[in-house]
């Protein structure tokens, strides 16, 4: 089964977080004076890069020094308010077990911050089930890009075409589609309808095994 990987997203896929990142934005808009909404975080910020939804919501350029001290506050106060919430979307960590008992590689490609990143990994006792980590500080071109998804490929040693990706945002599935693996939607903050279509779709976890995984592959 060494030649089979199974790839996650992490916010929206390893772990709910994007209530908590509502909340970051909704304190970080409000210090900014700026008006949001949910319906503008659905389409403006869940799965989007940092560098896009300051520009959008802050309706200007912003240039790259004042987007790294933006995109730090912005982050820290995420970290602030999740680090003691911290929990894996349900059967998660059991279905990561499944597939270590029957040696499929496991990585995690994620688009945000490093420091997002190890919270979770090390809060959850994950990091050392996974072969290949990668970060928005790890790739050139974000999501819809499939760069951390062909370069998570390459860390793992794995074929594209032998690779499973878990997303739940229209540019995530976009990113693992391009990279010519087989996707599974994680329902976690869309609906099917506002998500490119998948290979499968999950709620959770326990709607999924490494049978199911394999079965996917076959018909890849």
């Amino acid at each position: 089964m060494s030649n089979y990987a199974v790839i996650f997203d992490m916010d929206g896929v390893i772990c709910h977080t994007n209530p908590y990142h509502a909340k970051a934005f909704e304190a970080f808009f409000k210090k900014y004076n700026i008006e949001s909404s949910e319906e503008e975080f659905q389409e403006h910020m869940y799965g989007k890069h940092n560098s896009y939804i300051m520009q959008h919501f802050f309706k200007r350029t912003i240039a790259p020094d004042e987007l790294i001290k933006l995109e730090f506050e912005k982050e820290e106060l995420f970290r602030i308010i999740y680090k003691d919430q911290i929990t894996p979307i349900a059967g998660y960590l059991e279905f990561l077990e499944d597939l270590k008992r029957n040696d499929l590689k496991t990585g995690v490609a994620t688009s945000a911050p490093k420091e997002n990143m190890d919270l979770i990994l090390d809060a959850l006792h994950i990091r050392s089930k996974m072969g290949s980590i990668l970060c928005s500080e790890n790739v050139s071109h974000h999501k819809p890009h499939p760069e951390v998804y062909l370069t998570s490929a390459n860390n793992l040693e794995v074929e594209p075409i032998n690779c499973v990706v878990f997303e739940d945002s229209f540019s995530g599935i976009t990113a693992g589609l391009n990279a010519g693996m087989t996707v599974v939607g994680v329902l976690s903050t869309h609906t099917k309808d506002q998500l490119p279509t998948c290979h499968a779709y999950i709620n959770d976890y326990t709607e999924i095994s490494t049978y199911k995984i394999l079965e996917l592959l076959k018909r890849a």
